[in-house]
């Protein structure tokens, strides 16, 4: 029996408290998810500009504050038409 994770969580936080951009990151994890997984990301505030460029990779997205600098983002791509090829 296999263990898919329905989502890949991400905390950033750290890299941002040391001054490294975290984006390629992101983006690399973004990348590695699978068919129906979520993205949860953990960052020092709400990134709105990641918003706008996961929104164009057919994402949503719902943000949730923590605490004072503790932000919970959960990305879920849309689920695509389903094709079938018969």
């Amino acid at each position: 029996m296999s263990n898919n994770e329905s989502f890949v969580e991400l905390d950033v936080r750290e890299d941002l408290r040391l001054k490294k951009e975290p984006f390629d990151k992101i983006m690399g994890t973004v990348k590695e998810l699978k068919d129906g997984q979520a993205f949860i990301l953990h960052a020092p505030f709400n990134p709105v500009p990641l918003h706008k460029v996961l929104g164009r990779k057919g994402f949503t997205y719902e943000s949730e504050k923590i605490e004072k600098k503790h932000w919970k983002v959960t990305y879920t791509k849309e689920e695509a038409p389903n094709n079938a090829s018969n």
